[in-house]
This record gives structure tokens, sequence and C-alpha cells, in this order.
């Protein structure tokens, strides 16, 4: 796609994105909702905000180790800087992490002075790991509601698709590791003509020879492997990017404490991830439907806080979890780009 393609997708998504927080906020309650945030603890707000900056320190450093696993060693300052590069790339382009991931790659590859497919496996790699405690911590919040309260629609709905897209994940990893080389031929296959065209549409640009498409195409699922065959360089990147969903379900819950309420950790456990998988929507960064998602499940666990205190709560954390990472992320993607 030309970059006014990217630029026009992107403004389409973001004028989708207030559209749906309009709607969400006018079905709520703008009066009310403004109210409840008028309310909010300005001291809890902060800890939110450092809180959020835990989140994204976490995950960063889980880039690092996983740079490090592939011989592209980076400061943790940086990692935490490049990752906050890519969740800007992810929060103001469609689709999530699907959309902003060759961006992404781009902002790696520089920060560590590797080859693109380098930096493509680094953040796929990691992107993919974060889903495993995601589902951890979800399964866990599900099981703790099983055995204290009777399941309603929202929650049984919520349940299906965890546990249905835990299922899928480890089909998706077993059946791509047993055939990534077939991955890898039909991969070649595929994007040689299409890059071809490509090059015959675009000028100044010379389209990569089979050759050189197989050569970056092979180191991707060579570096790929690097990474899952390091049971040490694993674990430690989970360990980090278990902290950083922690830090997400913190923000959730110290936002809804700055408002007044307490609620079990199990309700933060679940909402996250939950969260997270509508980040899928082609709104940039989910923006809008994560809100929704939220709220709906913060309001069915717990029942007795007002929907537009959720909503507002779900609001604050958004602020720390979305504006924070794309404001830095989007001066560190600008210096990168100028390099």
């Amino acid at each position: 796609m030309t970059r006014g393609g990217n630029l026009r997708a992107t403004l389409v998504g973001f004028a989708g994105a207030l559209v749906a927080l309009a709607a969400l906020s006018l079905l709520v309650g703008i009066e009310d909702i403004l109210g409840a945030l008028s309310l909010a603890d300005p001291s809890v707000i902060f800890v939110v905000v450092a809180v959020a900056v835990c989140w994204l320190t976490a995950w960063g450093l889980s880039l690092r180790t996983v740079l490090g696993v592939l011989g592209a060693p980076i400061t943790a300052p940086v990692a935490v800087l490049v990752f906050a590069g890519a969740t800007f790339a992810n929060n103001v382009t469609p689709f999530g992490q699907a959309g902003g991931e060759p961006v992404s790659a781009l902002l790696v590859s520089r920060a560590s002075d590797s080859e693109y497919e380098t930096g493509l496996a680094a953040i796929a790699s990691v992107d993919a790991l974060n889903f495993v405690p995601s589902i951890v911590l979800a399964l866990i919040g599900l099981g703790y509601f099983a055995t204290t309260i009777t399941f309603g629609e929202n929650l049984l709905l919520v349940s299906a698709v965890v546990v249905g897209f835990a299922i899928a994940l480890l089909l998706a990893v077993y059946f791509g590791w047993t055939n990534r080389y077939r991955v890898e031929r039909v991969a070649v296959d595929t994007l040689t003509p299409l890059a071809r065209r490509v090059g015959a549409f675009v000028p100044g640009v010379s389209p990569p020879s089979r050759a050189g498409l197989e050569r970056r195409i092979e180191g991707f699922f060579t570096a790929v492997e690097r990474v899952g065959t390091n049971p040490r360089g694993l674990l430690l990147a989970l360990c980090f990017s278990a902290a950083g969903w922690v830090g997400l379900a913190t923000s959730l819950w110290l936002s809804l404490f700055a408002l007044g309420h307490t609620v079990p950790a199990a309700v933060v456990l679940v909402a996250i991830p939950a969260g997270a998988m509508a980040g899928v929507t082609p709104l940039p960064g989910g923006l809008g439907g994560v809100e929704a998602v939220l709220g709906a499940l913060v309001t069915a666990t717990t029942g007795s806080i007002p929907a537009a205190t959720v909503l507002a709560a779900v609001l604050i954390h958004r602020g720390a979890t979305y504006a924070l990472p794309t404001v830095v992320g989007g001066a560190t993607a600008a210096v990168l780009a100028d390099r």
C-alpha cells in the first residue's frame, strides 16, 4: 500500500474509533461519566501512570531478552523506548499488531543495527510470547469466578473465547513449527510474483530476486527458531511478559480504586486479556472496541458498580496505557525514522 493509502486507512480508522467512543459514551451517559471522572483521586491516577511505565518497561525488557538471543543486543533504556515505538505503530494502524508489525520490525532493526528480518522475528516472537501469560491469567480469573458466582451470558462468552483462543494458539504454534519449512516455501512462492508486480508499478524500486527473498525469509525463520530453542531466553522473556500483564491488570484495578471502588483481582485478570483480543479490530489500537469490552466485562463481573463509573475507570486506564506509549513511542519512532 502507498503512503497515501496508509494515511487514509489510519484516518478512517481513527474516525471509526471516535464514532465508537462517542456511541459508547452516549449509551452510558456523558454527564455521568464526567461526573465520575471529577471524583477521581489525583494521587491514585499518578500511581496508575507509574504502573503503566512499569508495564512498558517489562515488555521492553522482554524485547531486549529476545534480541539478546538473536545476537542483536541493545541496552535496557533503548529497548523500552523501542518497544514504546512499536506500541505506537500498533496504536495508530488498523488491526493492532497485525497492522503495526512491519513498522515495528523496522524500528527494532534500526535501533539494534540488525537485518529487517531479525527485527521482524524479534517483535513477532515477543508478541507471540505475550499471548501465553495472558491466557494463563485469564484462566486463573475464570477459575475463581467458577467457584464464586454463576456465569452470566457475558462470562460464558468470554470463557468460550478464551478457551478457544488458547486451543487455537497451541494448535497454530504446533503446526506452524512442525511445518515451518513448508511455510517458508509457500511464502517464497507467494511473495516472489507479488514483489515483481509491485516493482513494476513503483518507480525507482527494484523487486528482490527469488534468491534474495529466500535468503530473507530463511533468515526470519532461522531467527524465530533460535528464540524457540533457547529455554533460558524463553523463560526470562515470559517472566517479563507476565509482569507486564500484571501491570496492566493493576492499572485497571487502580483506576477503579481511584473512583472509590475495589474489585476482586480476578475481575481485571479476565478483563485485560479479553480486552486485548479486541485490539485486532480494524480500529487503531482497538480504540473504542477495547473500551467497550473492558467496560462490559467489569460491569458483568461486579454488578454493583454503575456503568458510568466503570467506563470512567476504563478511560483512566486507557489514558495511561494507550496515550502514554503513543506519545513516547511516537517521539522514538520519529528519531529512528530520521536515522
